[in-house]
């Protein structure tokens, strides 16, 4: 009962295309084409951003980094004069 033939899927088949029409279903197939294709650019944009952000992070830290050098240095002049 469970295994399916071939004579069971085109009968299947038959009753799909009166249903829908032979011009509906490559507009549905159309359709979930153009939801893949949105669906991996919306990926693609996510990756991107991501890497933006590490790219913008590393940045941030390179220049805390010198920023804190920066002090170190004006904090060792600073002590230098007061001697």
């Amino acid at each position: 009962m469970g295994i399916t033939g071939w004579w069971q899927w085109v009968i299947v088949l038959v009753i799909v295309l009166l249903l829908f029409g032979r011009g509906k279903i490559p507009e549905l197939m159309g359709d979930v084409a153009k939801g893949i294709k949105n669906f991996k650019k919306g990926m693609a944009d996510e990756a991107e951003n991501v890497k933006e952000a590490a790219e913008d992070a590393a940045s941030d830290a390179a220049k805390t980094v010198e920023h804190k050098a920066d002090e170190a240095v004006d904090a060792v002049k600073s002590a230098t004069k007061k001697s």
